[in-house]
């Protein structure tokens, strides 16, 4: 980075709730200022809309940001010192279709962003999307940070990593924000407490949670089996199953987590509710998005004044960005959670696998921290899994059809090949504009 003017270049700035967040942080952010803040988004209403907010919010505190805005990323990446990916190809709509059509084949989801048919379908859109992306920054701002927080996490990484030579480094605020959950529950202050963990996004395992070297797992099994639970751990049950079974809780909680595990789960059944319906339900999840987005666009045109929280502190992906770059520009060597290829960091888990590890950012990088410890019986649930996702990244690469098969079959969701080939035809059909690699003829039409 820089020593004079921080340029960031956000790439999706069309998620109105992401971008709003991280205009507040930089406001508030006294030591890596002044900004220049480069807007890419290819839905022009979605720019509009970005752009608006962010001028307003600038203009209202006065805040050192300069604001560029173009639907051609291109214009805006030479001399960026930091990327942020959050596209999502297709928008809401799009993870609609991911997740309605597999529920006409009996196969329900609470998200559909990250496993699962809903999961394997965005990644067909979304890889070639964002090696595009990876191919223009390697080519206009090779020594730029480049961060992705697009979903499926770690499907777009592993991608990116094989295709381009970009670095690219995945993150995500679930497991700190689940780590300040844990550490809530047994009353330590997040400052003076630490986890250790790994795994694949949105199923990352905290097997290590101490307050000033003390280990708070047995203080958290007593609050497990307490009379009254904690809303934390009666919220999550089947998070606190593998808890019991495995001595580790997985981030990021059943929302999440129940995705990886869909055969315990048939039609959806979760304890008495169904996942995606009545538990976690997708349609309030959809519509909240798009209340969300009609808000911030009223107040992007000037329509409605601007919230008076909106330049407070709010919980959401972009809550580590700077201060990820803080600890990188001032070597403070802060802990933060990444996804970036394993080579020896968890040792009984591939090398070239995509994981959720923990890392010290550093004036000279950001290196992972080894984790040896890793128990034998949580990596066979990670390399389960894996499989899966090699099969989702091979298929999305290549546009292949019958990997596609194979990536839904070997997910589980879906057992019947004959289910998973007709889904898969649907699935295309419905993205068909939005996957350049199945439907070559289109995109040279």
């Amino acid at each position: 980075m820089s020593n004079t003017r921080t340029k960031l270049v956000l790439i999706g700035a069309g998620s109105a709730m992401f971008t709003k967040g991280l205009v507040a942080d930089m406001i508030r952010d006294t030591v890596l200022g002044p900004w220049e803040l480069g807007l890419c988004d290819i839905d022009p209403e979605a720019l509009e809309t970005a752009e608006g907010l962010c001028r307003r919010m600038a203009e209202a505190t006065g805040a050192d940001i300069t604001i560029q805005a173009s639907e051609d990323r291109r214009d805006l990446l030479p001399d960026a010192d930091v990327v942020v990916s959050t596209i999502g190809v297709g928008g809401r709509r799009a993870w609609e279709a991911d997740v309605f059509i597999p529920r006409t084949y009996g196969v329900v989801q609470p998200v559909g962003d990250t496993a699962m048919p809903g999961g394997i379908s965005r990644a067909m859109r979304m890889i070639p999307a964002l090696v595009a992306i990876a191919q223009d920054v390697g080519e206009l701002c090779p020594r730029a940070w480049f961060f992705n927080y697009s979903n499926p996490m770690t499907a777009n990484c592993w991608a990116i990593r094989q295709a381009t030579s970009c670095a690219v480094v995945g993150l995500c605020h679930g497991t700190f924000n689940v780590s300040r959950q844990l550490m809530g529950l047994v009353g330590a202050p997040v400052g003076a407490s630490t986890t250790r963990f790994a795994g694949l996004n949105h199923l990352t395992f905290i097997h290590d949670l101490r307050w000033q070297g003390r280990d708070m797992w047995p203080v958290v099994r007593e609050k497990l089996n307490a009379a009254s639970p904690d809303p934390f751990i009666a919220d999550n049950p089947f998070s606190w199953t593998l808890f019991e079974v495995y001595g580790a809780y997985p981030s990021a909680n059943d929302r999440h987590v129940t995705e990886f595990f869909p055969e315990r789960f048939p039609g959806g059944a979760y304890y008495g509710k169904t996942l995606g319906v009545d538990a976690y339900s997708f349609e309030e999840t959809i519509a909240g998005g798009d209340r969300i987005y009609a808000h911030m666009r009223a107040q992007a045109l000037g329509e409605e004044p601007l919230d008076e929280w909106i330049f407070e502190h709010a919980a959401g992906e972009h809550e580590q960005l700077l201060s990820i770059l803080r600890s990188l520009r001032f070597d403070r060597r802060e802990i933060f959670a990444i996804n970036v290829p394993n080579r020896g960091t968890v040792p009984n888990l591939p090398p070239e696998a995509v994981l959720e590890v923990p890392a010290v950012a550093t004036a000279s990088g950001l290196y992972p921290m080894q984790v040896p410890d890793f128990s034998d019986a949580l990596a066979a649930i990670v390399m389960r899994k894996l499989a899966a996702i090699r099969l989702t990244v091979e298929a999305a690469l290549r546009g292949d059809r019958n990997l596609f098969v194979e990536a839904l079959l070997a997910d589980g969701a879906v057992t019947d090949r004959s289910v998973a080939q007709a889904m898969r035809d649907e699935l295309l059909a419905a993205h068909r504009q939005h996957l350049p690699n199945f439907f070559p003829q289109d995109a040279a039409a």
